[in-house]
């Protein structure tokens, strides 16, 4: 006798989406160091990211495998190791399968999955190519994005540049403010001053 018929995954589904996190950085203002081992609140930071896709269909880490992250991670790493932002870009985007995509930076330590929610929501709303997060100086965070899977091949065949912001920036964004968070979700640890602030705010009172 036939079964039922399997229920679609996140990623089959219309509106699912993946996740990929550039997690193989040189870290050159952080000292050269383990930045997504690096812990705030208890937690090394690339396990809160991991935690704030956790309804993505899958998760791609473009970096070295690490333990601590759920079991159906990717790993996959650029050539050379270290290149930057788009070629680790380029070489994630490959394994993403759903119709939307979050491109996120291993290093936010207070982004929650409401937060993609509310890129995603935005994004589709507008029937834009994706959405932003904007820090508290109205700058872009590119690695605090939602984005339509296949605008971002598209956008990445025609490209030749290094740049995240000279790829994404022409697509025209959602740009999403967040005011008012205690913990910004935009928030990351590029340096050691900045982690050892994060582990303050993490321990402030708050929602």
């Amino acid at each position: 006798m036939a079964g039922a018929p399997e229920a679609p995954d996140a990623a089959e589904a219309a509106d699912g989406f993946d996740a990929v996190v550039l997690a193989g950085g040189r870290a050159r203002r952080f000292g050269g160091g383990d930045k997504p081992g690096a812990e705030v609140g208890g937690r090394p930071l690339i396990t809160w990211v991991a935690g704030a896709a956790a309804r993505a269909g899958r998760l791609v880490v473009v970096g070295p495998p690490r333990t601590g992250l759920p079991d159906g991670a990717t790993f996959v790493r650029e050539d050379p190791p270290g290149a930057g932002p788009v070629p680790a870009l380029r070489t994630g985007l490959p394994l993403a399968r759903a119709p939307w995509l979050a491109l996120l930076a291993a290093d936010l330590p207070f982004l929650r999955p409401a937060h993609l929610d509310r890129l995603l929501d935005e994004a589709r709303r507008a029937g834009a190519p994706g959405a932003v997060l904007v820090d508290g100086d109205g700058r872009e965070q590119w690695l605090a994005g939602c984005w339509r899977t296949g605008a971002l091949r598209a956008a990445l065949d025609g490209y030749g540049g290094a740049s995240l912001r000279g790829l994404l920036g022409p697509l025209g964004p959602v740009r999403v403010a967040l005011a008012g968070d205690v913990r910004p979700p935009w928030y990351d640890c590029d340096t050691p001053e900045a982690l050892a602030r994060a582990e303050d705010l993490a321990a402030r009172p708050g929602p």
